[in-house]
Order: structure tokens, then sequence, then C-alpha cells
């Protein structure tokens, strides 16, 4: 396990820059339009990316069960997992798609968003509707596809699918010229931006669906997008609920921080975009071995190689900690040529160079989060993130961006300050859960029960 986690953890990484590539490219064809227009692209994705919480309560478990039942030898009930979870992306997917589509406005101006932003990004978030429901199919698929630790095909169809979707982004959002059967035409804005997503989403659903069958051996049935299998369901559930608890707290109380942005106005929101933009660069390395590590770390608690999984997860932990802080002063470094890459209004500018300077202590502290909370859930120890970090991102994410950046004035510097803070509390604490091996109890009781269901 050892030798393949760094040949599971280099295609994640891969694949994951891919997407943030990609995130970039839509950032700044969006920019190109104008500053609102990025601001807009912003809060319509940040609400797209709330919504797909939901779809976490089942998506955080699909790959943790899966992967134990691999590590314990059961194909069968891994296959079953695998079936169960398309039809909880169908319910769920589905009911999401029609939340955005019904109640984009006022989900938008829940943020406050700028008069200028919401009559941009309400056309944006409906047209993204469709491909909630798609990216939660294809979000199922791929989870499955890498708790078989099939990462390189994963990353290969997740590149074809951020290939189309650029492909098809430019033209559709800034038109065409010189085309005589076009006349010239306009394009659609930012609603050409979700019209590619959700072409490259169908295609990347019939990528995933030709592996399932070539790969795994896995052939879906019609039934299999609506019928709900309790018995796997409530497995995926112990799992993803309290995972997706954690990570809808942490959407919510970001959702709160952006809040607090709307306030400081337009070019705040545009700086914020922006400046994300990068910090999601400094973050994929975490993100990418904390995937590997939830992966390996579930398979070995199948086998119940519980001092193999500890090891595995120091020595994750060091790597990702240095290479995030390599990243992040490189990143501070060049803050102000990056940064033009999207705009030059020198406000944004000087703005977002302080911030991606507060960045090396946000995204150290990530960092923790990222892999350790990966490695809890996959030994069975999900509620512990959600219950020890639910009151630091209330009180320090969410009530810290509005205390230090609208009450004290401090701007987006106090909201980052209350980022960094929120995550190092958090990170600490979910460092000296796993060192102290309060998760191991889980891990055990996680192996007893596959046993037993093994015999029944």
């Amino acid at each position: 396990m050892k030798l393949r986690f760094g040949e599971i953890a280099a295609p994640l990484f891969l694949e994951l820059g891919i997407g943030m590539a990609v995130g970039m490219l839509g950032t700044s064809f969006a920019a190109h339009i104008s500053d609102a227009a990025g601001g807009a692209f912003a809060l319509a994705n940040h609400l797209f990316g709330l919504l797909f919480m939901v779809f976490r309560l089942v998506g955080a478990g699909i790959g943790v069960v899966v992967s134990q039942n691999l590590g314990a030898q059961h194909r069968a009930e891994a296959d079953r997992v695998a079936r169960a979870a398309l039809a909880a992306g169908t319910w769920m997917g589905g009911c999401m798609a029609l939340v955005a589509l019904l109640f984009a406005s006022p989900l938008l101006q829940c943020l406050n968003a700028p008069a200028d932003v919401l009559v941009l990004a309400t056309p944006l978030l409906q047209a993204l509707s469709l491909a909630l429901l798609l990216d939660a199919w294809n979000a199922c698929m791929a989870s499955v596809m890498r708790a078989h630790l099939r990462t390189r095909e994963t990353m290969w169809v997740m590149g074809v699918m951020h290939a189309v979707h650029v492909g098809l982004a430019w033209p559709l959002m800034h038109g065409l010229t010189n085309v005589t059967f076009l006349a010239n035409w306009p394009g659609l804005g930012l609603p050409g931006f979700a019209v590619a997503l959700v072409v490259s989403r169908v295609v990347g659903m019939s990528l995933h669906w030709h592996l399932w069958r070539q790969r795994l051996n896995l052939m879906p049935l019609a039934s299999d997008f609506w019928r709900i299998r309790m018995t796997q369901m409530k497995h995926i559930l112990h799992i993803g609920l309290p995972g997706a608890a954690e990570n809808l707290s942490w959407e919510l109380a970001f959702m709160v921080s952006v809040a607090a942005v709307g306030v400081l106005g337009t070019h705040a929101l545009a700086t914020q975009a922006y400046v994300l933009q990068f910090n999601m660069w400094i973050l994929i390395s975490g993100a990418a071995i904390g995937m590997a590590v939830e992966m390996v770390v579930g398979h070995l608690v199948g086998a119940r190689q519980l001092r193999e999984a500890h090891v595995l997860v120091m020595r994750a932990q060091t790597m990702g900690l240095a290479v995030t802080s390599v990243v992040a002063v490189l990143m501070a470094w060049q803050g102000a040529s990056l940064l033009q890459w999207f705009t030059n209004d020198p406000l944004i500018l000087e703005e977002g160079r302080r911030l991606l300077w507060w960045s090396i202590l946000l995204e150290t502290g990530r960092t923790f989060n990222l892999i350790v909370i990966s490695a809890l859930r996959a030994t069975g120890d999900s509620r512990y993130p959600f219950y020890a970090g639910a009151g630091s991102m209330a009180l320090v994410l969410a009530g810290g961006s509005w205390l230090l950046g609208v009450h004290w004035g401090w701007g987006l510097t106090g909201v980052w300050m209350a980022y960094a803070a929120d995550e190092w509390i958090r990170g600490l604490m979910m460092w000296h859960r796993w060192v102290t091996r309060g998760w191991i109890p889980h891990a055990r009781a996680t192996h007893a029960r596959m046993q037993h269901q093994a015999r029944t």
C-alpha cells in the first residue's frame, strides 16, 4: 500500500489541477466581460457548491464504504453500494437542480449580492441547475472508480470532460466573429459557461459508464438510477451524514463570510473571487493527498491493518504541509503578476497581493483538515470532525468574518484572518484526535461490522 499511495495520489493531483485550471479560466472568461461579471460568476459558483453539498449526505460515504468492503474482500457488497449510489445521485442531485432553477434570485439576495451582480448571477445559477444532477452522477461513478484504485482512468475522464468544457465555454460566452452562417453571433454571456458545463458532464457520464463496464465489470441497470437500497444506504449515511454535516457547516459559515464581503462592495467580491482561484492551487496538493489517504486507509481498515494506517497518515501530513508551504510562498511572491491575469484595477491588485500573503497561514492550517479528516472518515470516526469543528466554523469563520471584516472595518484582510484562525483551530483538534489514536475504536467497530455482515 505504501508503494501504491504515490501512484494513487499523483493522478488525483493532476485531476484536481485540471479542475482548478478550468475554474480559473471560467473566472477569467467572466472577468473579461466585467468585474461585476467576475463577482457574479463567483457568487453563482459558491451557491452551486453549497447546493451540491446536499449530495454529500451520501457522497462522502460512497468511496469509504466501497473501499472498506474491497479491503475486506467483499466485492459483491461493494458493487451493491455502487449501485445504491446512483439512485442517491438521482434523488439528491435532482432536488437541488430544482432549487437552483426556481430559487436562484432569493438565494443570491441572501448573500447581499449588489444589484449589478444579481442581474448577472441569477440566469447563470439557473442555467447551472441541470449540471447539479449530472455532477451528482459523475461524482458517484468517479468515487467508485477511485475506491477500486482506478485513479488514472478517472483522471483521463476528468481531463476529457474539462477539455470539452473549456473548448465550448469561450465561444458560448463571448460569441463568434467572422463566421458567415452565424452572422457574428454575440454569445450567451455568463449562461454560456453553464451550457458548456452541461455538455461536458454528459460526455463525462458516457465515459464513466464505459469504464464501469470495461474495468469494473459493473453494468448499471435503469432501475439503479431510482431504486433506493436501504441496507447499503444505511452504511453510506453512517459515514456520509456526519461528513456532509461537517462540509455543510463549513459551506454555510463560508456563505455568511461571503455575505460580509458582499457588504464591502463589488470590488471586494471581485478581489475575493480572483484570490480564491489561486488559493485553490495552493490547496490541491493537500486535497489530493487527503483523497488518496481516504481510499488507502479505507482498504487498510477493511483489512484490519491499523498500524499501517497510522504510519501512512503521519507521513502524508508531513508531505502535505511541506508542499503546501512551498506553493503558498511562491503564489504570494508572484501575487501581483498573477492577479493581472484577471484585472488591472490597482485597488484589487493591492488588496489581492496582501491576501495571498495571508493565504500562507490559511492554507497550511487547511492541510490538517484536508488530510486528517479524510483519514478519520475512512476509519469510521466520521462524527468527530463535525462535533469538534462546528463551534469554530460558526464563531470564528462566520462570526469572525463579520466582526473583523465589517464591524471593526479591517475589510478583506480581517475576513482572511478569520479564515486562517478557523482552519488552524480545527486542524489542530483533528491532528490531536489522530495522534492520540481516538479513532482506533471506530476502526475496530467498522471491521467487526463488515465481518458480521459477511457472515449473515
